[in-house]
């Protein structure tokens, strides 16, 4: 009867361990099994997103405010258009607040940081954020510098 009830508990230990992975998981990759509540939609175009993809979050002063829904080439001006779900709670966001691609932590992960502006008139759903900051392409950076190293070494 002893070696039965061990058996039980390694079981439900074994368990509780695929479950913590699991959840650990879903808290990595961004995705969720509850839904985040009433959200409305924003809409940001940026010359280059390099790297940013969809479920990317969106912060304000570091706290996650929404994420990104969509990812879009919009024809007319060339640009990536980026739909953002941002929760109803932070309906205040004024109209010159600015959207910037930022980069977090080592790895390199993609999201999109929103500073507030000063403006007394809010953003409603599905307006467009016009001023906008993309993101810094790491192999850019290096090409230009290394143009600039030739350009001097050749004067």
């Amino acid at each position: 009867m002893q070696s039965r009830s061990l058996e039980i508990g390694v079981g439900l230990f074994l368990l509780a361990g695929l479950l913590a992975l699991l959840l650990l998981a879903l808290r990595v990759s961004g995705l969720s099994a509850v839904s985040s509540g009433d959200t409305y939609k924003l809409y940001a175009h940026f010359d280059n997103i390099a790297g940013l993809t969809v479920r990317a979050k969106v912060t304000m002063a570091g706290v996650t405010i929404g994420k990104v829904t969509a990812i879009d080439l919009d024809h007319d001006s060339y640009t990536g258009r980026v739909t953002m779900e941002v929760e109803k709670r932070v309906d205040n966001l004024p109209v010159d607040s600015t959207a910037s691609i930022l980069t977090a932590g080592l790895l390199g992960e993609k999201y999109i940081g929103i500073s507030v502006g000063g403006e007394e008139d809010v953003l409603k759903a599905d307006s467009v954020i016009h001023d906008t900051q993309s993101a810094l392409v790491l192999e850019d950076l290096i090409g230009k510098f290394l143009i600039n190293s030739v350009n001097k070494e050749s004067k």
